[in-house]
């Protein structure tokens, strides 16, 4: 396909993350559903969620292809399950539960192996410490991006 179009792919960046952290990362967010506002039960974790747009050629291709991940600050809401800006009731999503996650990590990296194995081939993959900050993951992948590439996990 990318051949077809006259299109290569420059980067190929994997944000790794152990399992058992996601889940948590996960199984803790709350949503106010009108603003799309995170917050997390718990503590102030960084959280993972840009749910990917098919319809965008954007080829962070493992970056973006796990279901439900967000990039932002999540924290406690001052008053529990209710938004700190409106007073509206948050949500916890149905599939946000350890079984359900669980099982889509399972898919995820039957599906994913085989492409992380692939581009590992080609050159152009490098793998970003997904459990830091936001900010230090994307200060990962920008130097990615600008051209500092390690053959190791980038570490801001």
């Amino acid at each position: 396909m990318l051949a077809q179009a006259k299109q290569s792919i420059d980067h190929a960046i994997e944000l790794c993350i152990p399992d058992a952290l996601l889940i948590s990362r996960i199984t803790g967010r709350l949503i106010h559903p009108a603003s799309g506002r995170s917050y997390h039960k718990e503590s102030s974790l960084p959280s993972l969620a840009f749910p990917p747009d098919p319809a965008r050629p954007f080829y962070l291709f493992v970056a973006f292809s796990h279901p439900s991940l967000t990039l932002g600050p999540s924290q406690p809401p001052k008053k529990p399950m209710t938004d700190d800006i409106t007073g509206e009731p948050l949500i916890q999503r149905s599939d946000d539960n350890a079984e359900t996650l669980k099982k889509r990590l399972a898919t995820y990296h039957a599906q994913t192996g085989p492409v992380v194995d692939y581009y590992k081939k080609t050159g152009v993959w490098t793998p970003v410490d997904a459990a830091q900050s936001p900010k230090l993951v994307w200060g990962s992948i920008s130097k990615i991006l600008e051209g500092t590439k390690e053959g190791k996990t980038v570490k801001a």
